[in-house]
């Protein structure tokens, strides 16, 4: 496991409590020390008991020596300086490199396992991403969830998910990595615009409504690059962003709840104690958006509150466009929402909200 922060502690325990045997690294010689000998990891998971046999160094090259399977968690934004790090000791075989990270580069506006690839000059092959309804701190308490595991090969995403699973912890499995890796980047723009208007103080229709054309968005824009749309309506689109938006342990709605408050961007940022990827995606996004012909409105208007251009009471009134031309609600791809996914993803998400989004939470 490459990287120690909160998703890349987790995943480990949830590996290790799969019974495999885990070695983490970490950036920081005092937070390998503290996960290896007191099984802790104080700052990203505290109260947390990791399993014995998780293990944990400060030195790369002994922590991927021997590795059957390489799990990827760090930022996205420096992704690439960690891999090229790695790239001496990641043999040819073809043992599976899995990208736990929910990000596009700014850079170049590329997917984490465009990265990997390029920087491990391996084939996309070996190359699986996990995503799904996934915060950190309940996984680790070990609360119930999903996740799922996309790869280009069959073989290795069943491999992955092969491991990737215990008694509260289930995988499945697609070969639609681009619907898969874009569900986990576009979720948490969409968070971040139902953390401002949270933070504004507007209710339960709101956010609703957000999430619901939110994944409008998100469907269009992956679809658009080759994405397959029942993606976007399972764990990968539709699951991460219920749980993304209406949790306060999702770092997105927090970041946007701060905004929504009054905060300038540079005073969220001194204030979050992890990154929150979508504040770094969504310049990426909105530029891919424009060069595919998709119009993301909700995304344009949290960009535009991050650039001080909107008042975040304003983000609401503009859910779908300036244009009074009035529009269906089906997407740009074809779906039509009648009877179709989009209407039981809208039911799925007002039944989540019935009770003023406040169902069971960890603490």
């Amino acid at each position: 496991m490459i990287g120690a922060g909160s998703w890349g502690t987790t995943f480990g325990k949830v590996l290790a409590d799969g019974g495999a045997q885990v070695t983490m690294w970490a950036r920081r010689p005092e937070l390998a020390l503290e996960i290896d000998e007191a099984k802790r990891n104080s700052k990203y998971l505290p109260g947390i008991n990791l399993p014995r046999s998780v293990h944990a160094t400060a030195d790369l090259a002994r922590a991927i020596d021997g590795a059957t399977q390489i799990y990827l968690s760090v930022p996205s934004q420096s992704a690439r300086e960690t891999l090229q790090a790695m790239r001496p000791y990641v043999g040819d075989d073809a043992i599976p490199l899995v990208s736990l990270m929910k990000g596009v580069e700014k850079k170049t506006n590329l997917r984490m396992s465009q990265v990997i690839e390029q920087e491990l000059r391996c084939d996309p092959a070996r190359i699986a991403v996990a995503s799904g309804p996934n915060l950190a701190l309940e996984i680790a308490k070990q609360q119930p969830t999903a996740a799922v595991i996309a790869s280009s090969s069959q073989d290795t995403a069943d491999a992955v998910a092969r491991r990737a699973r215990n008694d509260y912890f289930r995988s499945f499995v697609n070969t639609d990595v681009i619907g898969t890796e874009f569900g986990g980047v576009l979720k948490n723009l969409i968070a971040v615009a139902i953390g401002i208007v949270d933070g504004v103080g507007y209710g339960e229709n709101t956010k609703a409504s957000i999430i619901t054309r939110g994944l409008v968005e998100m469907t269009d824009f992956s679809v658009a690059y080759g994405a397959q749309p029942g993606t976007l309506q399972g764990l990968a689109g539709l699951g991460d962003l219920i749980a993304t938006c209406q949790s306060p342990l999702s770092r997105n709605n927090t970041a946007g709840r701060l905004l929504g408050q009054g905060y300038k961007f540079q005073e969220v940022i001194a204030q979050m104690n992890q990154t929150a990827e979508g504040l770094g995606s969504v310049g990426p996004i909105l530029q891919l958006a424009r060069e595919a012909g998709v119009e993301m409105p909700i995304v344009q208007q949290v960009k535009m509150v991050l650039d001080g251009r909107m008042k975040p009471r304003d983000i609401a009134p503009h859910l779908t466009t300036d244009d009074d031309t009035p529009q269906g609600e089906g997407t740009q791809n074809g779906q039509d929402d009648r009877g179709g996914a989009l209407r039981r993803a809208l039911e799925r998400t007002l039944d989540l909200f019935r009770d003023g989004g406040r169902g069971p939470r960890s603490h």
